[in-house]
């Protein structure tokens, strides 16, 4: 198994240097010490941002109220977050990243379908959270008084792109380290935060914010769900991999729900107190979410904040590159795992520059683009999910990477479910960004047909598309692939 195990020599030098040379291969036995409950570090330390404080403005502009946003972020992110915990469970039945288990549903070869869509929502995302990284630190210089001009930018953006790809190319075990400490960092300074600014909250406003409409709630709530944990989703089996084999799947799925929503759960439901109590920070949130965020604070707290503020983003990046260099891998690109990681930093870097020096309008054309991915990744999902749920043992190591092997090359049936659910998907959804992102105004072409009003009736800003995306490939991979993965595990 030279091609699908750790080497003796490449598990020894990770322990010397902290630099891990797995790439997708199957970890090894004895490389597997990793316990359930050491999933709440790097899920925890991914998502206590005070970026997360920002979603609250976001949930509130679908026109809900106070309590109704409270409902649809607490069981958005839960739910979210429990769907990941799931996937994770593939990580500690196959010992491999979350694409290279894709294979058993997808066929070795057709598991490229979703795995060229994961890469590009993983480098998307970690692109934005790097430029927020370097917005919000110039917007901070510049009340400081110490610039935030074109000096700052560049800067900020050098360094945030080195921490970011110094930290992906180390590896699993260095990043396990650090996320540990930059919990406590982070953490702190956020429930500091979040002292300081509990005078800026008018409870008289945010009571008397209107209530909405069915629609406007589930827009709400699949905004939340696509924000915070169908985000990772893609990645969720990536930090259990190093989990035993004898580890308890409910575990892993309660450690890597509480890790990821625990904080954004407090954030956003403080968010949502300190954006209904102003208009100012309601509508200034969307164009600069930091640098809204601290003009509530007092210039003494300012540094620690834009500390804390570009940690917690560098850290999420520092998990979204690593996992995106192991679906490179899973493409077939011959390159290691550390050379990997550095190809998709340095996209990541070329992108910020881009956005920060360059581009006129980034934000709209971006999420529109993200959108439009989501579906497909709720469909990969959804169908991911089902296939763990129909089998009863651990992965064949080496049918994962052989494409005669019981595995075969193609899963047609997959692949199939996955491009219906996914033209039902953009059926349902509309490009909110028209003037913006107009090539993508094509979505929403089954909102008339079934009398759900069109691109202009209520159910429009539903989103709908990427719940009935995971419901159809979740009930498609359970139909109609049991008699397939019965003769997988005969």
């Amino acid at each position: 198994m030279s091609d699908t195990a750790t080497t003796g020599s490449g598990l020894e030098q990770t322990r010397r240097l902290g630099v891990e040379s797995t790439g997708i291969e199957i970890i090894e036995e004895s490389a597997r010490t990793a316990r359930p409950r050491d999933l709440f570090w790097p899920w925890f330390a991914a998502n206590v941002s005070v970026f997360g404080l920002s979603y609250a403005s976001f949930v509130l502009y679908f026109g809900i109220s106070f309590w109704q946003g409270v409902l649809v972020s607490v069981v958005g992110i839960v739910v979210s977050f429990a769907l990941c915990g799931v996937i994770a469970i593939a990580g500690k039945r196959g010992s491999a990243p979350t694409m290279i288990l894709s294979r058993a549903a997808f066929g070795v070869q057709g598991q490229k379908v979703p795995g060229v869509i994961s890469w590009l929502v993983s480098i998307g995302w970690e692109t934005f959270l790097a430029i927020l990284a370097v917005l919000a630190t110039s917007t901070i210089f510049t009340r400081l008084g110490w610039g935030g001009g074109t000096g700052t930018k560049i800067v900020a953006a050098v360094v945030v792109a080195a921490l970011i790809v110094a930290a992906s190319v180390a590896g699993y075990h260095v990043i396990m380290r650090m996320q540990s400490v930059l919990t406590w960092i982070t953490g702190a300074v956020t429930v500091l935060y979040m002292a300081l600014t509990l005078d800026d909250i008018d409870w008289s406003a945010v009571q008397a914010v209107p209530a909405g409409s069915t629609q406007a709630v589930i827009g709400a709530l699949v905004m939340v769900m696509t924000g915070f944990g169908l985000g990772w989703i893609n990645i969720a089996a990536d930090w259990s991999r190093y989990q035993k084999r004898t580890a308890s799947g409910p575990s892993i799925v309660a450690w890597n729900t509480f890790g990821g929503a625990l904080a954004p759960v407090v954030l956003v439901l403080f968010g949502l107190a300190l954006a209904g109590s102003s208009a100012e920070i309601l509508d200034g949130v969307a164009d600069d979410p930091i640098g809204t965020l601290a003009t509530l604070l007092p210039t003494w707290f300012l540094v620690p904040f834009l500390l804390a503020a570009v940690l917690s983003l560098v850290s999420g990046a520092v998990l979204g590159i690593y996992s995106s260099g192991l679906t490179l891998l899973s493409l077939g690109v011959r390159l290691t795992r550390p050379q990997a990681a550095a190809v998709d930093g340095l996209l990541l870097t070329l992108g910020t520059f881009y956005v920060v020096f360059i581009a006129e309008d980034f934000a709209g054309p971006f999420q529109s683009f993200l959108i439009t991915l989501g579906v497909p990744l709720a469909a990969w999902a959804g169908i991911m999910i089902a296939d763990l749920a129909l089998r009863r043992r651990d992965y064949d190591d080496e049918a994962l990477f052989d494409a005669s092997g019981r595995y075969g090359a193609f899963d047609w049936t997959s692949i199939a479910t996955m491009a219906f659910a996914s033209l039902v998907g953009w059926g349902l959804v509309i490009n909110s960004f028209s003037d913006a992102a107009s090539w993508n105004n094509w979505q929403g072409y089954l909102l008339g047909p079934l009398g759900l009003g069109g691109r202009d009736g209520a159910w429009a800003f539903a989103n709908l598309g990427v719940l009935f995306s995971l419901v159809i490939g979740l009930a498609g991979g359970y139909l109609l692939r049991r008699h397939a993965v019965a003769r997988q595990e005969s």
